[in-house]
């Protein structure tokens, strides 16, 4: 009966989500240290003086990071009819409040607070994922994982801090931001080699570790000034560990028998069913990025004369991306009708 049940999965998932390949993805780290090394003792900071502080300050960067694994995931939620019905009331719930929080938020709260909040909640989220994919492979008691968990949720978010409010921050106040970032990380590097004695494998204390050096090499690259690095590390790791679960998911529901308009419209002309969605993301994206606020506003002056500040790259996207922490919370979680589609190799 378990071979038999095990083979009627693996026919309904025949792709599997493989943790090789997802650690594979943290070779980012070494990379970008030997690049950061390279730069700093063979061609004397050329590389520092010519990257922003900012991944996001790359148009191209918004284009290929970030935004498109965002929309991904809406377009995954809404265009399967028997998700959407299965989870539009707490989407439409959670729409009503956060028009009613940042309509009553910009009232009574400054922007650097609701800035603050917002961090927050995507640092939360980025190393909820990461370290909730772990979580399985380290199996830590619940204490040393959350212990773990929120020291580098906690760590991660003084990183953040202390890179995108750098210009706004007095000396003195930078250099709190960056005391409390260093004393959260070495309590960080402390935990991760004390929650070894629980792991039982060399795979899982590998991961562990990357998932600890997600936080760690970001604050190494924020005490260097390398900024761009220090963003681009755990965004990449992120955006792509949700897109080998978002076509792992769609290649084992759509493949040979399309169940949403997307995928019957895509099997018409041949597009091969591994880059619908990831296509259909990247491209949302540009043309959002690129040409949303311009068409917008054109909108906006020729219906009621007034133009809005970044209604779309700012607004839309930024209620996507909420909507996005949101959902993710629980659209991948046992029980979910996501999770059919998904296995693990062995």
């Amino acid at each position: 009966m378990t071979t038999l049940t095990l083979h009627t999965a693996q026919e309904k998932t025949p792709l599997a989500v493989s943790f090789k390949l997802l650690l594979a993805l943290y070779a980012i780290i070494p990379l970008c240290f030997l690049v950061q090394l390279s730069d700093r003792f063979f061609f004397e900071g050329a590389l520092l003086h010519y990257l922003p502080s900012s991944p996001s300050h790359f148009i191209l960067f918004q284009i290929l990071f970030g935004t498109p694994h965002i929309l991904a995931s809406n377009i995954l939620l809404t265009t399967n009819q028997e998700y959407w019905h299965f989870y539009h009331k707490k989407v439409l719930w959670m729409t009503l409040a956060i028009i009613v929080f940042f309509a009553i938020a910009n009232q009574v709260l400054s922007y650097y607070v609701l800035y603050v909040l917002v961090t927050a909640w995507t640092v939360y989220h980025v190393l909820k994922q990461q370290h909730g994919i772990g979580r399985g492979i380290y199996q830590l008691p619940n204490w040393a994982f959350y212990t773990l968990l929120w020291l580098s949720i906690s760590a991660g978010l003084a990183v953040y801090l202390g890179i995108f409010l750098k210009n706004t921050l007095t000396a003195q106040q930078a250099e709190w931001v960056l005391q409390a970032a260093a004393s959260l990380v070495v309590c960080l590097i402390f935990i991760t080699a004390w929650c070894q004695r629980y792991v039982q494998t060399g795979f899982g204390k590998v991961f562990m570790w990357a998932n600890s050096g997600l936080v760690i090499m970001s604050f190494y690259f924020y005490m260097q000034e390398y900024y761009f690095l220090a963003i681009l590390i755990p965004r990449l790791v992120h955006d792509a560990t949700a897109y080998i679960f978002y076509v792992t998911h769609d290649v084992n529901k759509h493949r040979g028998h399309p169940q949403n308009f997307l995928y019957r419209w895509t099997s018409k002309v041949k597009l091969n069913v591994f880059i619908v969605l990831p296509l259909a993301s990247f491209a949302l994206t540009y043309v959002l990025q690129v040409y949303g606020d311009q068409w917008f506003n054109v909108l906006t002056e020729y219906l009621f004369g007034v133009e809005i500040y970044k209604a779309i790259t700012l607004g839309l996207i930024g209620y996507f991306s909420l909507m996005h922490y949101y959902t993710e919370a629980f659209t991948w979680k046992g029980g979910s009708p996501y999770r059919q589609y998904i296995r693990f190799k062995p």
